[in-house]
């Protein structure tokens, strides 16, 4: 008599570890749908667009009114997405560049931080030589310095110049330790270093809402889903078009909740509001967990064909690449982007994508050789050390392949949803 309740629990255990919890609320997200308006931010944004238009004499060119313009363009672009927005704040600081006879280091200032959000890290580079050449304050020196070298790979150059702002009350500096402590593999201190930040950025709700979709980003890094959602609604909060955490909730939704129907609401309703191309891709992802090959393909050629365009460049090379050697099978097309990507940055991470085409390709002696001097031994993110898991295991090398699948077990949540699947099935072997 007393064992059918205890089935009863047993059974009650076993359905509720195959669906946890769910994180992301249902009400919340209708809620931020349904009532959606726009935003302060962007309001704020086409006033402040439309006043420096209005003063820019074109007979008469001059620095700060157009200066504005070009900026308020950057933030429009940071805040909706379209491409051309940025692309127009290049041509008008380098057209003011020209105009004062390229004796302004604060128009090169501004190329250094609108060429790395563009992936266009050698022209960051050189734009930053051309603007100590013209003498800037120290801060900006080391504070670019490092910018510049850890996006370019040269890690030692920009550890040096972190230490050469060291603060303990500076927003920009702890928000770059954070990078390189999560780039060390230390997420523990990168998180610390990010919260760090949401303190100092004030009443700035711009910096806040940075710097706490930043902390989410981490803890979805670290595993802990529940901390990344109560952030990103805290972020969303702040800011209603704060694209990147309501995707962040979807991701979740999706990924833990396993609720594909409102992951899906959410990324079509992003796409709806922005122009950028990731809710796309997280459709794309959002068909690979239903086992939907057909939509799968449909979402992954649209992305491909939207971020092929010239504009882009470099940006999204990473899940291109990711595409290419998965559901759209072409390795040809996914090594020829990686060896771009090299070329642009020689990082270990693109080393490892490299390395991964290359194995994907059929060329395993070329991509061990690489593996070898590039990557081996040196920090990796979940997707690499997922993709160097499979290049071992397709190298017959058990044991090598096992360690990497333990270490981007620690990051699985950077997968896409076959990915997690296919890791877990991996660790069982």
């Amino acid at each position: 008599m007393n064992k059918l309740p205890v089935l009863v629990i047993a059974i009650c255990f076993f359905v509720s570890c195959k669906h946890p919890k769910p994180i992301v609320q249902s009400s919340f997200i209708d809620s931020l749908i349904t009532n959606y308006s726009q935003p302060k931010a962007i309001t704020l944004n086409e006033e402040e667009i439309q006043f420096w238009k209005n003063r820019i004499n074109p007979d008469n060119p001059g620095m700060e009114n157009e200066s504005r313009f070009a900026g308020q363009l950057a933030n429009r672009f940071r805040l909706l997405g379209d491409i051309h927005d940025m692309k127009t704040s290049d041509s008008i600081l380098l057209k003011v560049d020209s105009v004062f006879n390229h004796k302004e280091a604060s128009v090169y200032l501004a190329m250094v931080g609108h060429c790395i959000s563009q992936h266009r890290f050698k022209d960051a580079a050189a734009y930053f030589e051309k603007a100590k050449v013209l003498g800037i304050k120290p801060y900006e020196l080391y504070t670019l310095s490092f910018d510049v070298d850890f996006e370019l790979g040269n890690y030692l150059a920009a550890e040096t110049a972190l230490k050469k702002f060291e603060s303990t009350n500076d927003y920009g500096y702890f928000f770059r330790k954070s990078k390189w402590e999560h780039y060390t593999g230390n997420l523990e201190l990168a998180i610390a270093a990010m919260q760090k930040a949401v303190e100092l950025a004030g009443s700035d709700a711009g910096l806040q809402q940075a710097a706490l979709s930043n902390t989410a980003d981490l803890y979805i890094h670290a595993g802990n889903l529940q901390q990344a959602a109560d952030l990103y609604t805290q972020s969303i909060r702040l800011n209603s078009a704060d694209f990147h955490s309501m995707m962040g909730l979807g991701w979740i939704a999706l990924v833990h909740d396993k609720n594909d129907s409102l992951a899906n609401s959410i990324f079509q309703f992003v796409r709806t509001k922005t122009k950028i191309a990731d809710p796309v891709l997280k459709l794309e992802q959002a068909a690979e967990e239903k086992d939907d090959s057909s939509l799968q393909k449909k979402y992954a050629n649209e992305f491909v064909n939207m971020v092929s365009d010239s504009l882009y460049g470099n940006m999204y090379n990473k899940y291109t690449i990711d595409l290419y050697t998965g559901i759209l099978n072409d390795p040809a097309k996914a090594e020829a982007i990686a060896k771009k990507e090299i070329d642009s940055r020689p990082t270990p991470q693109t080393y490892a994508w490299y390395v991964w085409c290359l194995f994907c390709n059929n060329k395993q002696d070329t991509a061990y050789k690489i593996y070898e001097d590039q990557v081996s031994g040196r920090p990796l993110e979940g997707l690499e050390l997922y993709y160097m898991g499979k290049f071992m295991h397709g190298l017959n090398k058990g044991y090598n392949a096992q360690e990497y699948f333990k270490a981007a077990e620690k990051n699985k949540y950077d997968l896409s949803p076959a990915k997690i699947k296919d890791l877990e099935k991996s660790l069982e072997e």
